[in-house]
């Protein structure tokens, strides 16, 4: 679970398993206890290379209490597979080291290289995983990133909302709250701020051209953009005005909309008051693989094998490490057994959607690599 992202009890059981199906694997890690697992099959002559990309490591469990199944145990149960991290993202890991044993059995009819990637650290954007791993290992950038990251739904991900971290810190005088003021205390200007910075979740983005036909997906969230306060503190003492308040904002960017412009407005909305400081502590902006991409046109092709029907093209909610391969030029699509939006309390993948998985991996790499 991530925190503290440990994958070393993790790593023995993919490496079993890549092992058993005859594909050699290595760990390359900068913390012992989180390690990440490379594993290529070399086809014959020389080609492109695809690459598979799923993370080790989970989310927490929340409350536990709330939980009818096994946490830390797989329950198969009415066609679902029960567990912490089977949606995210035990599933997809499982997918594909099996798409890599089925395609390693038949490694003479490939040509190029097909890569596995398991990494760890992807939860909490950690630098141990894959910015580690593509730091450390050119040979694992590939031409091709197919993420095991299901937006949910089994609907295919071209493209994944960006993110913008802000800290805004108000500060003002003390004393007794026998003496406060309408809206002159450090929480009350605060909470002022945030009031104005609110209406952001009201903005929509124009899609870029070589994504259009992408949808939000529910409520249409992904092309919106979204703001939330994650925390937020202020004083010490009930009876006593607070002299500093505090708010960690998450905002979460569509295609189109990108972190200056929106870190711009919320200077705007905060520096009315010359005693708020507003500092930028991590962004990047949305990014995506566009429709007609041979990628996406591979990935599409072989769900509609496997499933019988093409899919939807939506834009992923949370970041992933897909947004690491991207950033260095390499094409990625995120498609999963993720069953919903997000894991949470009885978390579980379907069964038949982790095989069709296996199975879609497995064709679209053949694909790319074969060249159709």
């Amino acid at each position: 679970m991530s925190p503290p992202g440990h994958t070393a009890g993790v790593a023995p059981i993919v490496e079993t398993f890549l092992s058993a199906g005859g594909v050699a694997s290595e760990r390359v890690f900068c913390d012992p206890d989180a390690p990440n697992i490379v594993a290529h099959v070399d086809g014959v002559g020389t080609g492109r290379q695809v690459v598979f990309n799923a993370h080790m490591d989970t989310m927490q469990a929340g409350d536990e209490s709330r939980w009818t199944v096994p946490i830390l145990t797989q329950t198969r149960r009415g066609g679902r597979l029960y567990g912490l991290g089977m949606g995210n993202m035990k599933g997809a890991l499982a997918a594909m080291c099996l798409a890599t044993t089925v395609l390693a059995r038949h490694r003479e009819k490939l040509r190029g290289r097909l890569t596995m990637t398991a990494v760890c650290d992807e939860v909490m954007f950690g630098e141990r995983g894959a910015v580690h791993l593509l730091g450390a290992r050119p040979d694992v950038h590939g031409d091709f990133l197919i993420s095991g990251e299901g937006p949910g739904f089994m609907e295919l991900a071209i493209a994944e909302k960006g993110l913008l971290w802000l800290d805004v810190e108000v500060k003002g005088d003390g004393g007794h709250s026998s003496r406060a003021l309408t809206g002159r205390t450090a929480v009350a200007r605060l909470a002022a701020i945030l009031g104005r910075i609110d209406q952001i979740n009201s903005m929509y983005a124009t899609v870029p051209l070589e994504i259009t036909g992408v949808t939000g997906g529910e409520n249409n969230a992904g092309l919106r953009v979204s703001l939330s306060a994650g925390t937020i503190s202020g004083g010490g003492v009930r009876s006593l005005i607070a002299t500093q308040a505090r708010a960690e904002i998450d905002v979460r960017l569509p295609p189109g909309v990108t972190a200056a412009e929106i870190e711009q407005r919320v200077r705007e909305a905060a520096n009315r008051d010359p005693d708020v400081t507003v500092t930028a502590v991590k962004a990047w902006d949305a990014n995506w693989t566009a429709l007609d991409h041979p990628l996406t046109l591979a990935t599409v092709e072989a769900v509609r094998t496997v499933r019988g029907a093409a899919p939807a093209f939506v834009v992923r909610l949370p970041g992933s490490d897909a947004r690491r391969w991207r950033d260095l030029g390499v094409p990625a699509i995120c498609y999963g057994p993720q069953p919903t939006l997000s894991a949470g309390t009885d978390d579980f993948a379907y069964e038949q959607d982790v095989v069709d998985c296996a199975k879609v991996y497995a064709r679209t790499a053949l694909g790319l690599l074969n060249g159709g």
